[in-house]
């Protein structure tokens, strides 16, 4: 039986993100783990919050995939303040899809073990260092060399570790 794992990623990717994606799901299929997500292997029939939080429940264990769902080339931070920042131009700001957190907040305070890796550029909530007790990881690119395959790896053998206690106490 496979341990099943919560993974949070928008549903519409790029060629490109769904790559990384798949090389993800295959580090979870090596490690004998179930990845579960609603609208990919579990639909809602009630409210999504409430259907992410049931999902959550059932699963030992959370990866936060932080691909670009939205980039702004004009914008503001805080514009209230005497020097507001603003987008500098010719550097456009990318967010991931506001689930990320959302999935997130849920899969920590129900005490999983998470793996959070994020694209280039993508920042805030989660995905900032030093918010939760774990390492933000770049997504791995689907051509990425043997030293950083094995690197991933790693990455994977240690949190799969933490996920295999969390099921089996």
């Amino acid at each position: 039986m496979k341990i099943p794992i919560f993974v949070s990623c928008p549903t519409s990717l790029s060629r490109v993100q769904e790559k990384s994606r798949r090389l993800i799901l295959q580090e979870l299929q090596m490690a004998d783990l179930e990845p579960r997500a609603l609208g990919r292997s579990d639909y809602p029939t009630f409210l999504p919050l409430h259907e992410v939080l049931i999902l959550a429940r059932h699963c030992s264990g959370g990866i936060i995939l932080g691909f670009e769902q939205f980039q702004a080339e004009v914008g503001t931070w805080k514009r209230w303040e005497k020097k507001p920042k603003q987008v500098e131009v010719g550097k456009p700001v990318s967010f991931p899809t506001p689930w990320n957190n959302l999935e997130a907040g849920i899969l920590f305070s129900l005490g999983l073990p998470l793996l959070v890796f994020r694209e280039e550029g993508i920042t805030g909530g989660v995905f900032d260092n030093g918010v939760t007790d774990v390492f933000v990881h770049p997504i791995p690119l689907p051509r990425m060399s043997a030293e950083k395959r094995r690197s991933l790896r790693a990455v994977f053998l240690k949190w799969q570790a933490n996920v295999r206690t969390h099921y089996y106490k």
